[in-house]
């Protein structure tokens, strides 16, 4: 018979674990770590090198059957014994259990060409209770915003890789900052009624008119973010120092909306009257914990046409990275230091972070100097990451109507 949508083949691609282990490699994906075994032999070994307690699940069921969490060898043996009889001759796969892991569930659709995030949802549970037993939230009520962009992300690259047309399910653990892929379900999920309900999008429909060859641009369903942005009121007051800490400071807030999480962070940094530099000299000087993401920063400020200053330490470990940057003086050093080239309009944008007292205070000129000459700064690398996705996308911006977001629909 005739299948519209995805293909037998992709759901077998997602279904059968080795072959969907092999695709995730090739996609550069994490996932806990794992095995796949067809008979009690293979399981002990495979089990002795990843290391108990293990999540051990068969190919090709659903609703979890047969899936355990095995804590011994005595009870993994038990276990294949009773798997190979669910699972035929399809192998079985032996998961790391990850303790006080964070499970994620992710609806998405796909045309084949584009992804559509309709919904990500934390598990109030935590990882290794059932995705249908656990309760969860949406929007995510613990997750960074870097995070959902990675998962996101990832769910684009498997969609793809799988060749989805129509609805897709997938699930995940995350661990601090890692995120590792538990499976996917290239099909509609019992989470759909869920999202659309909560989302007011009518998912299933769009995902049909998808399987029948309707692209998303077609039924006006693109992805789209949106940024709060703060409002300060620093410049009003002479002598205050704008670093954020745990206090409140802000007198307002604005918000940007975009296709990508760059062109919304753009959108709001010009609502709330900051000016983004397309190009010119940056200035990074950062605490040492920083100085690994400064590597990554730079590397991107240099490929959007900024020439990098940065004070000692900070141009060392960009000179060792191969990074090309100038050394400029701290203000304690002696002129001509970086508040001379502020004042003389040398520098366009900072990223400067500290962390205790001394390096504070050492610092305050600084970020006094630049908000009075109005030079675009941030005193954290989340910032300067966001920055840098702003800068790559801050041209390609368009207008769009809060009734058309409000529908989920992007024109």
């Amino acid at each position: 018979m005739p299948i519209i949508g995805t293909s037998p083949a992709s759901l077998d691609l997602a279904e059968d674990r080795e072959r969907f282990h092999k695709l995730l490699n090739d996609l550069n994906l994490r996932q806990p770590p794992n095995g796949t075994v067809r008979n009690i032999q293979q399981a002990v070994k495979v089990a002795n090198k990843i290391g108990f307690p293990l999540v051990v699940r068969p190919s090709y069921v659903l609703g979890g059957r047969a899936m355990e969490i095995v804590y011994s060898e005595n009870d993994l043996r038990d276990y294949m014994e009773k798997a190979v009889e669910v699972s035929n001759s399809s192998p079985v796969l032996l998961d790391r259990f990850l303790n006080d892991a964070t499970e994620v569930d992710v609806d998405a659709i796909s045309d084949g060409n584009d992804v559509f995030i309709a919904g990500i949802m934390e598990h109030i549970e935590q990882a290794g209770v059932h995705s249908g037993d656990s309760a969860c939230s949406l929007p995510p009520f613990s997750l960074s915003e870097s995070i959902q962009n990675q998962l996101a992300s990832q769910v684009s690259l498997m969609a793809k890789g799988l060749n989805v047309i129509g609805l897709m399910n997938a699930q995940f653990a995350i661990q601090g900052e890692d995120i590792y892929v538990l499976e996917v379900n290239p099909r509609a999920s019992r989470t759909v009624p869920f999202v659309s309900k909560a989302t007011g999008i009518p998912i299933a429909k769009i995902a049909v008119n998808c399987m029948v060859g309707n692209s998303l641009a077609s039924q006006g369903i693109t992805d789209y973010y949106c940024v709060k942005e703060s409002v300060f009121p620093f410049i009003k007051f002479p002598g205050v120092d704008p670093l954020l800490g745990p206090e409140m400071k802000s007198t307002g807030e604005v918000m940007g909306i975009g296709k990508t999480f760059g062109e919304a962070f753009a959108k709001g940094q010009s609502a709330a009257g900051e000016i983004l530099p397309a190009s010119g000299h940056a200035f990074i000087s950062v605490k040492d914990i920083d100085k690994e993401l400064a590597i990554n920063v730079a590397s991107e400020l240099v490929e959007l046409g900024f020439e990098i200053y940065a004070t000692s330490g900070t141009s060392n470990i960009l000179n060792e990275a191969s990074i090309k940057c100038k050394k400029v003086n701290k203000v304690r050093e002696g002129e001509p230091h970086i508040v001379n080239m502020l004042e003389n309009k040398q520098i366009d944008l900072i990223i400067n972070t500290t962390e205790d007292k001394n390096a504070i205070a050492d610092s305050f000129s600084i970020r006094r100097t630049a908000l009075q000459q109005k030079v675009f700064y941030t005193t954290t690398m989340a910032a300067a990451q966001a920055t840098v996705e702003a800068l790559k996308h801050s041209e390609n911006s368009n207008v769009n109507s809060l009734q058309a977001l409000h529908k989920g629909i992007f024109s």
